[in-house]
């Protein structure tokens, strides 16, 4: 490659470095995302379009670049805050996560506590930066806590929706734990919104009696 070749595509690989450590990227994920999109595992060794494709990646992270007057990017910009993560698996994963705590099973409902449980379970820094195809060891693994803790995860029943079939299995779950072996109510009669205030309200009872224990 030709010296003005390297020096043009310079100030890109010192970018992919800035963002890498911004993002705070341990050096297994930074080289997996570089293989991922480039099949490389030095940013130096890419071409302009492969470190676009990576800075791409970065910036879909939450990467966002510091720009001073003048229109240059500062050095040493502040690492961006660290947003929830936001795929369709994650959304999934929070779910269980904050059904498990209305059901006594977790005592942390906070977004610290899922990374840290992610991170255990998937061997990554953060669940927004997980392999997609392995995050349903998670997912599994959330849905294993339900099952011991007597929240059936079947879809199939009465109702065409599996959320709302799932809503009230963890309803009844809920009465379970509270000792309630026959129901007030049927949690059938009661739509999703109702349904979720339902497992709101149970799962402050479960916390006191928890609490009070």
């Amino acid at each position: 490659m030709s010296a003005p070749s390297q020096k043009a595509r310079r100030p890109a690989v010192v970018k992919v470095q800035i963002a890498r450590r911004d993002l705070r990227l341990a050096d297994d994920d930074y080289r997996a995302i570089l293989q991922r999109l480039t099949g490389r595992t030095s940013s130096a060794d890419c071409s302009d379009a492969e470190l676009g494709r990576v800075l791409d990646e970065f910036k879909a992270k939450g990467w966002t670049p510091k720009v001073v007057a003048g229109g240059k990017a500062r050095k040493g910009s502040a690492p961006v805050p660290n947003r929830p993560a936001d795929h369709p698996a994650a959304k999934k994963a929070r779910a269980l996560w904050l059904s498990l705590w209305n059901l006594g099973e977790i005592h942390d409902p906070s977004e610290a506590a899922l990374e840290a449980f992610a991170r255990r379970q998937l061997k990554a820094e953060r669940l927004q930066w997980a392999d997609q195809a392995l995050t349903y060891k998670l997912i599994e693994a959330l849905k294993a806590m339900a099952i011991r803790a007597g929240w059936s995860q079947t879809t199939y029943g009465t109702h065409p929706k599996p959320a709302i079939q799932l809503k009230r299995g963890l309803i009844l779950a809920q009465h379970r734990r509270l000792g309630l072996l026959d129901p007030v109510d049927n949690p059938a009669r009661y739509t999703e919104p109702e349904l979720d205030r339902i497992i709101v309200t149970l799962g402050r009872q479960i916390r006191a009696v928890e609490a009070a224990g």
